[in-house]
């Protein structure tokens, strides 16, 4: 007998609607910063990889602990701000991967015990139309085409040498 009812837990309507409510919020509080890239636009400005990321962090420690030696040429209190809104994103977005690989967890053993529940159905419902009760022919008609088998590919014909 398959393993089932892996996952029993499951939020109430209150957990429902504070979760759903806290997604729109956080939509609305992220709104203004909703920017929407093109595939080249995403190509040209990417992500910046590992080594540039050091060079950001350094050039902002200098700009910290060193000042005199910034350039006029940029605006140091924009880069402050980008500096700022970077970490934060990263922050957010680090907590919301884990949330949705927790989610994506929790989602899977719900989907595997819906799976082998419909299959013991499956074999409740072909077993009662095998005894001819009302109505589960036409079930078992429905559900059949879900385990349908590929129809055989012909076998390749080798010359006889």
């Amino acid at each position: 007998m398959p393993i089932t009812n892996l996952n029993n837990n499951h939020l109430s309507a209150a957990q429902v609607t504070a979760a759903k409510d806290a997604v729109t919020a956080l939509e609305s509080a992220l709104s203004t910063i909703n920017v929407s890239l093109t595939p080249d636009d995403r190509q040209k400005y990417g992500s910046i990889n590992e080594q540039n990321k050091l060079l950001v962090n350094k050039v902002n420690d200098f700009h910290q602990n060193q000042p005199q030696l910034d350039t006029d040429q940029v605006d140091w209190d924009e880069f402050a701000d980008d500096y700022a809104s970077r970490l934060l994103m990263e922050n957010i977005i680090n907590r919301l991967a884990s949330l949705m690989k927790r989610l994506e967890n929790a989602k899977i053993l719900h989907d595997y015990d819906n799976y082998q529940a419909s299959l013991t159905d499956y074999g409740y419902t072909s077993f009662m139309a095998g005894t001819g009760a009302p109505g589960f022919e036409t079930k078992m008609e429905e559900l059949k085409q879900f385990f349908l088998k590929p129809a055989p590919k012909d076998k390749p014909v080798y010359p006889k040498v």
